[in-house]
């Protein structure tokens, strides 16, 4: 079981991680924009499928990691604390811009779905972020894949619910989406990530 102590931390890290605007939520506001919030939801559904495919991965990986690499496992944890600092020094940096992905009109939801599949498994990024960002929060004294498996439910459910509140926007009101309070989100949670990084690396030293 998941301990409340790491929980919350983890959660709002996975908050702060979800609600900038990436790659993924671009395709979402693209095809919400070009064919409504549908289109948007289908997306996310692709991408949902995508997340749990590589969180099994990660999990399976982590397994092995934890009974033969004891060592290694306690680096990556310093690494992954270091990468969240990373991205929230490229929050700080962010213009505000929602990309300029497009859509195609005439696809089905099944057909944007499975788009939405192809864009998380074709991105390698996003599986080096999941295996960097979820082992900073693993227990390896305990049973490590089904905590990576938890973990990896919430971040879904986290970044989920925040991709549908971008497909609803994009749908309905895109003037809400504006370049200057996204930034100011981005700039917000990268400074708020990098103090969550710093905190990651002292509490593993202690």
């Amino acid at each position: 079981m998941l301990d409340p102590a790491i929980l919350v931390p983890y959660v709002g890290a996975c908050v702060l991680l979800a609600i900038v605007p990436g790659p993924t939520v671009t395709v979402i506001i693209a095809n919400a924009l070009a064919r409504g919030t549908g289109a948007g939801l289908a997306i996310i559904a692709g991408t949902q499928a995508g997340f749990l495919v590589m969180t099994l991965v990660v999990a399976f990986g982590m397994q092995a990691l934890v009974a033969f690499m004891g060592v290694a496992f306690d680096w990556i944890k310093l690494i992954g604390a270091a990468y969240l600092i990373w991205l929230g020094f490229n929050m700080l940096r962010s213009r505000g811009d929602l990309g300029t992905a497009e859509a195609v009109r005439d696809k089905t939801n099944l057909g944007i779905a499975i788009e939405g599949f192809l864009v998380i498994l074709s991105n390698p990024k996003a599986l080096i972020f999941l295996g960097a960002f979820i082992p900073q929060f693993v227990d390896p004294s305990q049973p490590s894949f089904g905590q990576v498996m938890g973990l990896g439910v919430f971040f879904m459910v986290v970044a989920g619910t925040t991709d549908v509140l971008y497909a609803l926007v994009a749908g309905r009101a895109r003037g809400l989406l504006s370049a200057a309070r996204v930034r100011l989100v981005s700039r917000v949670s990268g400074v708020l990530l990098m103090f969550g990084g710093v905190w990651l690396a002292l509490q593993k030293r202690a």
